[in-house]
C-alpha cells in the first residue's frame, strides 16, 4: 500500500513539512512495519523524518503501531525492567550487561534487546555471550532474578527491517528512536520500566514527553555513548517516570573528577572479564551505576506486578 499521502505531508523539507497527528502516525508505522511499502517510499520516509524530527505526538503514534504487533512477552510475577542496546562500545566498555546483572541480583527480570546496526562496535550481545548469558531464540517469561537476550527481529521482524535501513542509507531513522521506549509487555497490558538514554539534549526533551504521553513507566539519563548504562566516570542526570509522571532522581555531578576508575579495554573478553570481576566483589561497582541501580529498583518497587 502506497504512503504518499504521509509522504507529501512529512518530506516536505524542514521548513515546510507539517506533523502528523497521532492516528495518522499510527497508521502510516503500522504500513511500514507490516512491509507492504516499496524500499524507495521506506527510503523517503526515513529521509523525511530525519529532516524533520519526530513530534511527541508522531512519536507515540508510531510506538502504538509497534505495540499493537510485538510478540507477546509473558509478564513476570515481578516489573520487568527493560535495557534497550543499541550503539554498543566504541571507546569505553559497553557496561549495559553489567548493570543488568547487577538488577538481576536485586530479585528483578530483566530484558536486554538489540539488533546489529553498529559494525564496528562491541555489542551488549557479544559481552553477553562471553558470559554465558545466550540469545533468546523463541519468546518466554524472565524469571526475576534473571537475565535475557532478545535480537529485534524476535520481537518485531518489521522493526528490524527498519532499523536494516542504516546499512543502505547511513543514516538513523525513527526505529532507533523508538526501540528505546518501547515496551515488550505492551501486547499483554503490562507494565515495564524501560531506560531509555539519549546523546543530545533535544533528544531529553522529546522522550520526556513521549513518555509522558503515552504514560510510561522509565529511567532517563545521557547514556554512555547511546547505552541506557550510567557513565563509569561521571553521575549522570537521572529522571524517573511512573504511568507518565515525572520525577528528579538524580542531578548531575559536576566539578572536576576526584579520580578515574579503571576499566577494561573495550573488547567483549576483557569487558566480561571485569564484569566477572566486579560482581564477584573482587572490583568495586563504579558509583554512578550503583546509583542507577538503586533509582531502578526504587521504581520498579512502586511499579504493580
Amino acid at each position: 500500500m502506497a504512503i504518499s499521502t504521509y509522504l507529501k505531508t512529512i518530506a516536505r523539507g524542514a521548513q515546510g513539512a507539517r506533523s502528523l497527528p497521532r492516528e495518522q502516525a499510527r497508521t502510516l508505522f503500522g504500513l511500514l512495519l507490516d512491509g507492504g511499502v516499496s524500499e524507495l517510499e521506506t527510503g523517503a520516509f526515513c529521509v523525511a523524518m530525519r529532516v524533520k524530527g519526530e513530534t511527541p505526538e508522531e512519536l507515540a503514534g508510531f510506538l502504538d503501531a509497534l505495540h499493537a504487533r510485538l510478540a507477546p512477552l509473558p509478564a513476570s510475577t515481578r516489573p520487568l525492567v527493560v535495557l534497550p542496546s543499541y550503539n554498543g562500545a566504541r571507546k569505553l566498555p559497553v557496561l549495559t550487561p553489567l548493570l543488568a546483572l547487577l538488577l538481576a541480583r536485586e530479585g528483578v527480570p530483566v530484558l536486554v534487546h538489540g539488533w546489529p546496526t553498529e559494525e564496528r562496535r562491541v555489542s551488549s550481545q557479544e559481552v553477553l555471550l562471553a558470559l554465558g548469558v545466550p540469545d533468546l531464540t523463541a519468546i518466554e517469561q524472565i524469571a526475576p532474578g534473571s537475565v535475557a537476550y532478545a535480537p529485534t527481529a524476535l520481537l518485531l521482524p518489521g522493526l528490524a527491517r527498519l532499523l536494516d535501513v542504516r546499512r543502505v542509507l547511513g543514516l538513523r531513522n525513527s526505529a532507533h528512536s523508538l526501540v528505546k521506549q518501547m515496551n515488550p509487555l505492551a501486547p499483554v497490558g503490562a507494565r515495564a520500566l524501560i531506560v531509555g538514554s539519549y546523546t543530545h539534549p533535544e533528544y531529553a526533551a522529546s522522550m520526556a514527553a513521549t513518555a509522558a504521553l503515552t504514560g510510561a513507566d522509565a529511567l532517563l539519563l545521557r547514556g554512555t555513548e547511546g547505552e541506557p548504562v550510567a557513565d563509569p566516570r561521571r553521575t549522570p542526570q537521572m529522571d524517573g517516570f511512573l504511568a507518565g509522571q515525572p520525577l528528579r532522581l538524580q542531578e548531575a555531578q559536576g566539578g572536576p573528577l576526584a579520580q578515574l576508575p579503571a576499566l577494561p579495554a573495550p573488547d567483549a573478553a576483557s569487558t566480561a572479564t571485569y564484569i566477572r570481576a566486579v560482581l564477584a566483589g573482587e572490583l568495586p561497582v563504579p558509583e554512578p551505576m550503583a546509583r542507577q541501580v538503586e533509582h531502578i529498583v526504587h521504581l520498579v518497587r512502586q511499579i504493580p506486578a
